[in-house]
């Protein structure tokens, strides 16, 4: 097995690994040794292409994970150490040049972030289980513009401090809907996705309090704040106070293939890094292949 090594923005090292030493979040020109790899390890790659399967009549990729019918005259194994921002952005690299045959293992800078605990390697010795570990292959969760969600994504309206008007909806099934912002701590102010890892591929969940704090956090609840904000005579109380940020709300989580938002100034926040430009739309879904990923389900 050929064992290459990304450490991104980290000093870590690998015994037995090629180190490549890379930005905190490399871009698609920093990460284009990994394609001369890939084409080194499977020169030909003799599967259907992804537009043969989705031209195929009963495409089978709704269900379990699964590993990767292509069979390289080498494995190879890329271990990324670093943010989610980090692995998200070598997985966007695979994605879009259809070579995530190639197994893929995390070493987290921050243990307790999203794409740690999808992967189970919060806790884990990061070196000896990137190492070692078996593939257990998980759901491969995309936007429409072809960026790879590692650990969460964030859809809201605006600097995150106004409710979000429009709708945002997993499947067939609506997990947000609002026509227009009247709350300020205590309202539908977006949605936070993460993958599944296993079937169907997307969890969503929304949230009731804005995304970006403008001030200390009360201690009063969200819902109090609310309703003093709404008595003319006790405003007063919320003046510079802000509910604690991004709220979820787990009674009314979804799962499913897909995640659909339409409305106002859209902004995504995706492993923590903020989309360049707002929009009217934006869509997360299942990607047609699996992530040959090295984690402990």
């Amino acid at each position: 097995m050929r064992l290459i090594h990304c450490a991104c923005g980290t000093d870590v090292r690998l015994p037995g690994a090629e180190h490549h030493q890379l930005p905190a979040v490399p871009t698609r020109k920093d990460l284009r040794f990994l394609d001369a790899l890939a084409r080194e390890c499977l020169p030909v790659d003799p599967t259907p292409s992804l537009a043969e399967i989705q031209a195929q009549p009963d495409v089978a990729h709704l269900g379990t994970p699964q590993r990767a019918p292509q069979e390289p005259d080498e494995r190879l194994r890329v271990v990324v150490s670093g943010s989610d921002a980090a692995l998200g952005a070598v997985l966007t690299r695979m994605m879009r040049a259809d070579y995530l045959w190639v197994e893929v293992a995390y070493i987290p800078t921050d243990p307790a972030s999203p794409a740690a605990v999808c992967w189970g390697v919060g806790g884990l010795d990061g070196a000896a289980f990137a190492l070692e570990a078996p593939v257990v292959p998980a759901a491969c969760v995309r936007n429409d513009t072809g960026d790879v969600v590692a650990g969460s994504a964030v859809i809201y309206r605006g600097d995150g401090l106004e409710e979000f008007v429009g709708e945002i909806v997993v499947d067939s099934q609506t997990v947000l809907y609002n026509e227009r912002a009247t709350a300020r701590f205590h309202g539908q102010f977006g949605a936070r996705l993460v993958p599944t890892m296993d079937a169907p591929g997307i969890a969503c969940v929304p949230l009731t309090t804005p995304i970006s704090p403008s001030g200390p956090v009360s201690s009063r609840s969200p819902e109090q704040l609310e309703w003093l904000s709404g008595a003319p005579a006790l405003r007063w109380l919320t003046r510079g106070k802000t509910a604690p940020p991004a709220v979820p709300d787990p009674s009314r989580a979804l799962t499913g293939r897909a995640v659909q938002a339409g409305g106002k100034s859209i902004a995504l926040l995706i492993d923590a890094t903020l989309k360049p430009r707002p929009a009217t739309r934006a869509t997360f879904y299942r990607h047609l292949r699996d992530i040959q990923a090295v984690r402990n389900a």
